[in-house]
């Protein structure tokens, strides 16, 4: 072979390798990406720096509220919203104790779709799935859009957890609905957790005070493929589609236990944890372990477990037990609470609502450090993400906390948007999306 040739063959070999940070985040389909652990690939194109007006590429007012993340398919960004013919009670930060709201608001909601350009944030398209009055209160921080959407890049399925599921295509037009029973939840807190795709369905779960179950619907049709009841009270973690070399699995995490499920309904392992009594954070997967974990604050059950792949049946740790041949490691009281945590560089790094981190070796479990507490008065619900060997934790008050992800912990800058949020942000493309109450902001350089 000629020099020229084997000149040009080593290129196009190693073309994929150095651009590979940049296209390997094209799109961003769910809820924390697609390991639902939000690190990605280093990409030159992500700043470290931002306000309301450096590194802004766009900003785009979206009505009502919503605390589920944009997400992106190409050039499209999706978003959902609910906004309201009056106003009643604004989602606060902070730590709310006790109950929810008892009675739903009095007033007409409109349950919107919107589909965002990625370039220039302009609307391509928007659709109002549902008008009325909410029949299910609320979480008094939540939102009534507090599901992310999902897609499988054929089509955008948006939940609205106690109202129904609803499927268009990426232009905009309604393919069908399936219509949820609504069902009371733990105080009236309302429903959260985000809808998951495999193999050519939708899967949703609906953990409530009265009939939990797990459903999966045909992409094409909205019909039910299969639906399984769970013995559980009500819980709001987004499950996690667990594709390993022993297969396909659904990871859904459970107040009572955690479980696996295939992709036609079967359960295929479980074990109680003994989780904290608000379940919340949703499973995550690094390096080829599963990460699961549950923390209220005020509960002195807070795990944290690192699962292998391939268990059967019932995997639980014996009393006194930390580690056996499915659990890797677990900890007790390390667990977050709204917060899912991050692996990023070989270190499980978890971020607490109350202004703490602590960081662990994802591998071990071995404590790194504990409990270091951020600025006076930072608070977070927002879940973090991670690029370019940065830690990035976005507080309730829109300051983002820049952190190096060396294992020693230090606030490097802060980047003030100066709006409440309380969702977490998506990468796609070079860009991060960061939804605050009003707007969608696409932060590049």
């Amino acid at each position: 072979m000629s020099a020229p040739r084997v000149t040009l063959l080593l290129a196009c070999l190693l073309i994929p390798m150095m651009f590979g940070s940049v296209t390997a985040q094209e799109n961003w389909p769910r809820f924390r990406g697609v390991d639902a652990n939000s690190a990605v690939a280093d990409d030159p194109r992500l700043p470290d720096t931002w306000n309301k007006t450096t590194n802004v590429k766009w900003k785009a007012e979206i009505p009502g509220s919503g605390w589920g993340s944009p997400i992106v398919w190409g050039d499209r960004v999706f978003v959902s919203s609910v906004h309201s013919d009056a106003d009643y009670e604004k989602p606060k930060a902070g730590l709310y104790l006790g109950r929810g709201r008892p009675v739903p608001p009095d007033t007409i909601h409109h349950w919107m779709v919107y589909c965002l350009s990625l370039k220039t944030g302009k609307l391509i398209w928007k659709h109002e799935t549902h008008s009325g009055k909410p029949k299910m209160p609320r979480h008094p921080k939540s939102s009534y859009a507090a599901e992310t959407p999902t897609t499988d890049g054929k089509r955008l399925y948006v939940l609205f957890g106690d109202l129904g599921l609803y499927c268009y295509d990426l232009g905009g037009k309604l393919l069908w609905t399936h219509a949820i029973a609504p069902r009371k939840t733990q105080f009236g807190y309302g429903a959260a957790a985000s809808p998951v795709v495999e193999g050519g369905q939708v899967i949703y779960v609906y953990d409530n005070h009265e009939s939990s179950y797990i459903e999966a619907l045909d992409g094409a049709t909205g019909k039910s493929r299969w639906k399984v009841k769970r013995d559980e009270k009500s819980t709001w973690a987004t499950p996690f589609v667990w594709n390993h070399a022993g297969g396909t699995e659904i990871v859904v995490a459970g107040r009572k236990e955690n479980r696996a499920y295939s992709p036609d309904g079967d359960l295929l392992w479980h074990f109680d944890g003994r989780m904290s009594v608000l379940t919340i954070p949703s499973p995550l997967v690094a390096d080829g372990l599963l990460y699961i974990t549950s923390g209220y604050f005020q509960d002195q059950k807070r795990p944290v477990f690192a699962v292998a792949p391939g268990g059967r049946g019932n995997i639980a740790l014996k009393t006194g037990q930390t580690s056996n041949e499915h659990i890797r490691w677990s900890l007790q009281k390390m667990g977050p609470y709204n917060t899912s945590p991050i692996v990023y560089k070989g270190r499980y790094f978890t971020l607490l609502d109350r202004g703490m981190a602590t960081c662990h070796d994802a591998e071990t479990g071995k404590l790194i450090h504990n409990r270091v507490r951020f600025p006076r008065g930072a608070s977070f619900t927002s879940s973090p993400w991670a690029y370019n060997g940065k830690i990035f934790c976005l507080d309730e008050r829109g300051t983002t906390h820049v952190i190096p992800a060396d294992g020693k912990f230090r606030v490097e800058r802060t980047n003030p948007l100066g709006e409440l949020c309380l969702a977490t942000p998506s990468i796609a493309q070079g860009r991060l999306l960061i939804r605050t109450v009003a707007h969608v902001y696409c932060i590049g350089k």
